[in-house]
């Protein structure tokens, strides 16, 4: 621990989380780590069954962990049925981030004289805000971020050093954009007369819900016509490309180098995994889970889960199925013809 390090009883994390604590509720701990790394001054957690190997050997002041587990810990534990859930409240209550963006305008950054400044705003360093602004109470603007003309930013929305948002963006409360992300830059819209391209303005913006995450160097277009809308809840890994018009439902998850082409739409509560690719023009439905890249061409209405695609192996292996594969059109046509043969026999 630091000096600068917040500590809490065992007793005072028990109440927040709403644990059940065998052992010194007294005990001062100052921080979070892993079963193996964690020292006599920090809580660890057990979410996951494949580290249960680590626990007799932990040093940690206490381990957050499901009851099922208890009887097995060497030390003082606090109880609870989704221990992975209280694990992400620890880590809010120890992030290093909190507090740490003093209210103010930095000397070095260019703010519009008619932008709307809540309380207990913070501007970065070299950052730029744009004429028309409006930021809420407890926004924090990071070094080197651009926000355009008459964006709208709802209270207690972070942005990391070098974002950029364009004009006319809307973004609810307690968002966070992560570096180098990009809110409302141009979709790809282009128009062909059979030689050369014409680009097409776009003329419409992007709405970001309530409690909207987005991860760095993920990028966000704006409408075509009409806005590119992202519901409350909704997490973003890094490297996602989300195209002009694209609607994703409140409290779904994007993880990392998924794209969306223009215009598709995604429900509420769906999680696409890495690397997941839907086309232009869908419609995905509430509840979908798309596993890890998957390629979707063709509008999902029921909720479960889907995948595409085939796992690694060998090179001579895959190699033999790839043959195989450009086989199967005529193998099926071929086994229709017996089966028709059959039925007449």
């Amino acid at each position: 621990m630091t000096h600068d390090t917040p500590t809490f009883t065992l007793a005072e994390l028990a109440e927040r989380l709403g644990a059940r604590l065998q052992g010194d509720g007294t005990r001062r701990v100052g921080g979070l780590a892993t079963l193996r790394d964690a020292g006599p001054d920090q809580v660890a957690f057990l979410a996951n069954r494949a580290y249960l190997k680590d626990l007799p050997d932990t040093r940690a002041a206490a381990v957050l962990l499901a009851p099922a587990h208890g009887e097995a810990c060497p030390v003082d534990r606090l109880e609870l049925d989704n221990p992975y859930l209280g694990y992400a409240e620890l880590s809010r209550l120890f992030d290093p981030l909190v507090g740490r963006a003093p209210a103010g305008v930095h000397p070095t950054a260019v703010v519009a004289d008619d932008v709307t400044l809540g309380a207990n705003v913070a501007i970065g360093a070299q950052a730029m805000v744009e004429s028309g602004v409006v930021l809420g109470d407890g926004v924090v603007i990071g070094a080197g971020s651009v926000v355009g003309a008459d964006t709208l930013i709802g209270a207690d929305s972070r942005l990391h050093a070098n974002v950029t948002v364009y004009h006319g963006v809307v973004i609810g409360a307690r968002a966070i954009l992560h570096s180098g992300c990009v809110i409302g830059g141009d979709g790809f819209g282009f128009a062909h007369d059979g030689e050369r391209w014409h680009k097409i303005a776009q003329l419409g913006g992007v709405v970001l819900g309530d409690d909207v995450e987005v991860g760095s160097c993920s990028s966000i277009d704006r409408g075509a016509l009409g806005d590119t809308v992202i519901g409350d809840d909704v997490k973003i890994d890094s490297q996602v490309q989300i195209a002009h018009n694209v609607q994703v439902g409140d409290h779904s998850a994007l993880a990392g180098c998924v794209g969306i082409a223009g215009s598709t739409r995604v429900g509420r509560h769906c999680m696409l995994g890495g690397g997941v690719g839907l086309s232009g023009h869908l419609t995905i439905a509430d509840g979908v889970q798309v596993t890890g890249m998957s390629l979707v061409t063709n509008s999902i209405h029921a909720p479960g889960v889907y995948s595409s695609g085939t796992g690694a192996m060998d090179n001579a292996h895959w190699r033999r199925n790839a043959v195989r594969f450009k086989q199967l059109d005529d193998i099926a046509r071929r086994l229709a013809r017996l089966e028709k043969v059959g039925r007449r026999g």
